[in-house]
């Protein structure tokens, strides 16, 4: 089978809005929406390439799923593909966030929202069970692959050790067994795509490496200053116009260097970002940080999106411009926020993609990846358990379990695994069963 026409920058760009406005089920299930459209259906990227850059974001800070479609983006369409598919991976959620969160600070809690939200939680709980089935029937091909990913669940469940340290353990892990047993590791090399059935890719295991995408250190020098720039310049015209010491200002400060703590998803930083935003500054209550949270799990876009809750509330809170303008302080202050916590994402795409480029199939590189690539298998079981467990269990073991959303996440597993629906199907028909339950209760 011949490989598809190369996307225009105009199909390029319908697609990556499209992504936005889909992209349901946190990181996990944002990755399989996009194995699923850009590997199986549209053959933009081959497999192995996909997992090639996969492997990659899992090790940086920040959301995996958003630095993945910003890369891919990247690869096709030089850094104008790479801004624009990681902007319109976030800006949907910002705004549906900003909405959201206007409606609860204004209307308090709304039954409406309240039973959609009931309906959608199991549902995302069968999200990410599935996409963790998806991923590691493709990563989990020999037994020794099994083991890591066994043991980053016990790990992680059993040890609670941090996720850093599970990475760190599986790419060492990879390094070794790379050199002792290199067939153990190896990404599968060949013509990935085509063996998995989904035909030759725009961008396949064997399409050279673009001119853009070529390491140099000008380019990398360029990358560097650009980004410090843009930095400096944001936090130096909000330092120059409200202060050091105003919201506005700590925001973008504090949430820069949560940027950088993300390693291992929302839930690693949340503690840091709750210790920070509620006690510190108190932008906001433990319970509305809850929430926060919730209104994170069940949007579109990047979980650590709840940090856009999070300067919602603080703004409107605090009054940034006075009582009369509530909703545009926490709208300004969710959009700093936003940009602060997402600038170093498209940071390491750009400087580190090119290097990254130049390593598919080289198997040094590649083994400590596949390792890794097991191991998140392993974190992601072990998201779902707890997902299902907050969702079936919200006061504890100890408490009433919830049946009805024990009903609606099997409806969705089943809708998933069985009969192969769509993410935005599930979501949409979780939220309505969840809907009605509550009004009929």
């Amino acid at each position: 089978m011949s490989s598809p026409p190369a996307p225009s920058r105009r199909e390029a760009f319908a697609f990556w809005l499209k992504l936005g406005f889909i992209s349901f089920g946190g990181p996990a299930g944002q990755i399989a929406v996009m194995h699923e459209e850009l590997v199986e259906r549209r053959r933009w990227i081959s497999e192995n390439r996909f997992l090639h850059a996969l492997n990659y974001c899992m090790v940086l800070p920040g959301p995996e799923a958003q630095q993945l479609a910003t890369y891919i983006g990247w690869l096709m369409h030089r850094t104008w593909g790479g801004i624009v598919a990681g902007a319109l991976f976030v800006l949907p959620s910002l705004f549906i966030l900003i909405a959201l969160s206007w409606i609860y600070l204004a209307w308090g809690q709304v039954p409406l929202i309240a039973g959609v939200f009931y309906g959608i939680k199991p549902a995302v709980t069968a999200l990410v069970l599935h996409a963790a089935w998806r991923i590691g029937s493709r990563a989990l091909k020999n037994g020794w692959l099994w083991a890591i990913a066994a043991a980053s669940f016990a790990a992680i469940f059993a040890l609670q050790l941090p996720f850093p340290l599970i990475v760190a353990a599986a790419g060492l892990i990879g390094f070794v067994g790379g050199k002792l047993k290199p067939e153990v590791f190896r990404g599968g090399g060949g013509h990935g795509a085509a063996k998995a059935g989904y035909g030759a890719a725009v961008i396949d295991d064997n399409t050279p490496t673009p001119a853009h995408a070529r390491f140099s250190w000008a380019r990398l020098r360029q990358v560097v200053l650009a980004f410090v720039a843009i930095w400096l310049g944001a936090i130096g015209g909000l330092c120059a116009a409200f202060g050091w010491e105003a919201v506005l200002t700590q925001m973008a400060w504090f949430f820069t260097k949560a940027a950088l703590l993300t390693f291992g998803g929302a839930y690693a930083v949340l503690p840091y970002v709750y210790q920070g935003a509620v006690e510190h500054f108190q932008w906001l209550t433990a319970p509305q940080m809850i929430d926060g949270l919730a209104l994170g799990e069940t949007t579109p876009g990047p979980l650590i999106m709840v940090v856009s809750f999070v300067g919602f509330v603080g703004g409107w809170s605090k009054s940034l411009f006075g009582p009369e303008h509530l909703l545009l302080a926490g709208a300004v202050a969710a959009s700093v926020v936003t940009f602060f916590t997402f600038l170093p994402s498209f940071f390491f795409i750009l400087l580190g993609g090119p290097f990254i480029e130049s390593t598919h199939g080289k198997l040094q590189f590649t083994a400590p990846l596949t390792a890794i690539t097991a191991a998140v298998v392993g974190v992601i079981l072990n998201l779902a358990l707890f997902f299902a467990y907050h969702v079936l269990w919200p006061q504890g073991l100890g408490g009433r379990s919830e049946w009805g959303a024990a009903l609606i996440g099997l409806a969705a597993a089943l809708a998933l695994f069985r009969f192969k629906r769509g993410v935005i199907e599930v979501v949409l028909g979780a939220g309505l069963a969840g809907l009605t339950l509550r009004l009929l209760a």
